[in-house]
């Protein structure tokens, strides 16, 4: 049988969860999916998802180095967009950008360095 893959799920590294929460849950619309410690002080590794974009994220140092960048490819961008600036965040304002390569992106950095770039390709690229 020939090898399959399925879905892949970054990890990103995350310092602070009271931070991560704001922005991930509260900003970005994220749920939560799992949480799990060792033990009540140990660093927390939780699940979040938004739709069927799934991510981790780690406290722990030795599952991932901060600075990652990962697309989430997106339909309906701009009213996503929309809603973002009208909770007026304020560590965040994320603008739209039309690409060469046929699609508009919207790339929104975490509070630990991480870029996660919104993705949707545009009507004449996704109908070629």
């Amino acid at each position: 049988m020939p090898p399959q893959f399925a879905k892949t799920t970054p990890i990103l590294r995350m310092f602070d969860v009271r931070k991560a929460r704001e922005f991930y849950l509260d900003f970005l619309g994220f749920k939560v999916d799992f949480e799990h410690r060792f033990e009540p002080d140990l660093p927390l590794y939780m699940g979040i998802s938004l739709g069927s974009a799934v991510l981790h994220l780690s406290e722990h140092h030795g599952s991932c180095s901060p600075g990652a960048r990962i697309i989430i490819e997106t339909t309906g961008l701009a009213d996503y967009q929309a809603g973002l600036l009208a909770k007026s965040y304020g560590y965040a304002r994320p603008g739209l950008e039309h690409q060469p390569w046929g699609a508009t992106t919207m790339t929104v950095t975490d509070p630990f360095y991480n870029a996660l770039v919104f993705s949707e390709e545009e009507a004449e690229t996704a109908t070629a």
